[in-house]
């Protein structure tokens, strides 16, 4: 049975899960969706499984999530999981807007949806787990997506929770996330440590960032992945003082090439290169 799973990722977190999940499955291709969103048509994935794996942000979807989730046309998929990781709450009202946007479109939803909880990279906000925080949480998920292949392979149809405080808190904060969350790079700064390595440029799930006179400017078309801030090798990129002090983080299980999705042509400076393609 062929199985394609569509991945979200900024940090790394839900593409490790989509590879690990992948590893156990036959004939399993695994897909960027930032890869697909110059596509406006329909988009008909050629397996009888289907996946797609993706952060929570606010309570719900990345914005280019959901707006992936709108143009895909599932009905000759037998089997639709999702997997969604995430560091706080309000992952079954994401898993709920998800298989309402595949009903909508498909007249199909999730066959099962699953979330685990990963260290959390929402550095605006909070602290990234230390490591020793980060082993805990991650052998854990790593525990859990175990389980979670399993059921898939055997195609397990499962219930999706569903939680009246999560749902309300979804109408509260996603929609104030959605209206807002373009322009929230307008926050974003760089500093003269910058060394003009384009790595923050070639990781950006959005194509969101342009080098301009060897300094990273932000085109107002973010997703809030926090990517740019936290793979900055020598951390010259900041939103405020808030975030100087703060730890970065990539989950363990990826490399910052992987995560080189937009433009394989970008400029990224030899030496840093050499040392994240090894």
């Amino acid at each position: 049975m062929k199985t394609i799973i569509y991945y979200f990722t900024g940090t790394g977190n839900s593409l490790a899960a989509a590879k690990k999940i992948a590893a156990t499955l036959e004939d399993c291709e695994v897909v960027s969706i930032s890869s697909l969103k110059e596509i406006t048509e329909v988009i008909v994935p050629d397996a009888e499984r289907v996946g797609i794996i993706c952060p929570v942000y606010f309570a719900g979807l990345p914005v280019m999530v959901a707006s992936f989730a709108e143009r895909l046309d599932l009905n000759k998929a037998g089997y639709v999981f999702s997997v969604l990781t995430y560091g706080g709450g309000g992952n079954t009202s994401a898993l709920a807007q998800l298989d309402g946007i595949l009903k909508k479109k498909s007249g199909r939803g999730l066959s099962a949806g699953y979330s685990v909880v990963m260290p959390g990279n929402y550095i605006l906000m909070y602290e990234s787990p230390t490591e020793d925080k980060q082993e805990t949480i991650l052998t854990s998920a790593d525990e859990m997506l175990r389980r979670i292949s399993d059921d898939i392979d055997r195609c397990m149809e499962k219930s999706l929770s569903r939680s009246l405080l999560w749902s309300l808190l979804h109408t509260l904060l996603y929609s104030r996330f959605i209206s807002g969350v373009h322009n929230k790079d307008r926050k974003f700064s760089v500093s003269d440590e910058c060394t003009s390595c384009g790595i923050c440029a070639s990781i950006c799930p959005a194509g969101n960032i342009e080098l301009v006179n060897k300094k990273p400017i932000w085109k107002h078309q973010c997703e809030l992945c926090c990517g740019c801030i936290h793979l900055c090798p020598v951390k010259a990129i900041q939103a405020g003082k808030k975030t100087e002090g703060r730890a970065r983080y990539l989950n363990p299980d990826v490399k910052i090439s992987e995560l080189r999705n937009v433009d394989p042509n970008r400029p990224v400076d030899n030496e840093i290169k050499d040392e994240i393609l090894s």
